[in-house]
């Protein structure tokens, strides 16, 4: 599946290409050969910096969805009642963790001018990201869910 590749000017351009470097320096990339291929475009952050998109629309219309449930957020504020202090921890690049099955790894596959490469890594984007992410949150902390920790995705409270 290729799409027509998204144009990047300027700033984009630029972007790119230190993003490129650093997820590949990280070892979250390598190049690819693969038929797949989905676009990348840029959202604007909260103060200017860009944001590296992957356009896995057309993947996630063929996946296979994971139903593993996903926390209400008002069922876990009611689990706040009560709570005068904690702590919260935002797991940065969280899903960066989790290894793509190897068979899979061709599928995530984005085009830019530069070549075509590939997520060795999860990803945002992904339709099962979140649900796969959030079960293994889960295990980590099942003994701890319920008495003292809760857990939305990447996000825990203690």
């Amino acid at each position: 599946m290729i799409f027509l590749e998204f144009l990047l000017k300027g700033k984009s351009t630029l972007e790119l290409k230190e993003q490129l470097k650093d997820l590949y320096n990280k070892g979250f990339i390598r190049p690819s050969i693969s038929p797949w291929g989905a676009l990348v475009l840029f959202v604007k952050k909260k103060y200017g910096s860009l944001r590296m998109c992957i356009d896995y629309r057309e993947l996630n219309k063929v996946t296979i969805k994971n139903k593993y449930p996903i926390p209400r957020i008002d069922d876990l504020f009611d689990q706040l009642q009560g709570a005068s202090h904690f702590s919260k921890i935002d797991l940065k690049s969280g899903y960066h963790q989790l290894r793509v099955r190897d068979s899979d790894i061709p599928k995530t596959t984005f085009k830019i001018r530069y070549g075509h490469y590939k997520f060795v890594v999860m990803l945002f984007g992904l339709t099962n990201a979140s649900a796969t992410f959030m079960d293994l949150m889960n295990i980590v902390f099942k003994q701890y869910l319920d008495l003292f920790v809760i857990v939305f995705i990447d996000d825990i409270l203690i």
